[in-house]
């Protein structure tokens, strides 16, 4: 098992990052892009924390399937949640560059995001427990 200090920091930046979102969500705002990518942020960390947990190597990516690869190699149970990486990955780079790609984002696909990283952040949990 990895670095315990090492594992809550990771945690802790993915519900900062999960808890921004959801606020923002919940206070019906209209930062719907930016509460996609916080989602998909959430949930990089998330899975960043597991990797770090079972000592594999760190890869400096924001691919969420590239990142559960690596954990299903370890765990297949992992792919339960393979679904909701894909939704989501799309959330980094569409939100950062405006001229490319689309990031008119509505209110039911951030909610689908807050349902894919909730769903992802009890898992992982459930598995550093």
């Amino acid at each position: 098992m990895g670095d315990r200090e090492i594992i809550r920091g990771w945690l802790s930046k993915a519900d900062e990052d999960f808890d921004f979102a959801l606020v923002n969500q919940q206070e019906d705002r209209s930062f719907t892009a930016q509460i996609c990518f916080h989602f998909q942020q959430a949930t990089e960390k998330y899975l960043k924390a597991c990797i770090v947990s079972f000592d594999l190597p760190f890869l400096k990516t924001h691919d969420l399937p590239v990142l559960l690869d690596l954990l299903h190699g370890k765990d297949p149970s992992f792919d339960r949640i393979n679904a909701e990486c894909e939704f989501l990955n799309a959330f980094y780079i569409s939100t950062r560059y405006p001229v490319h790609w689309p990031s008119d984002f509505s209110r039911d696909t951030a909610i689908k995001a807050l349902a894919a990283a909730d769903r992802i952040r009890l898992f992982v949990k459930e598995k550093l427990k």
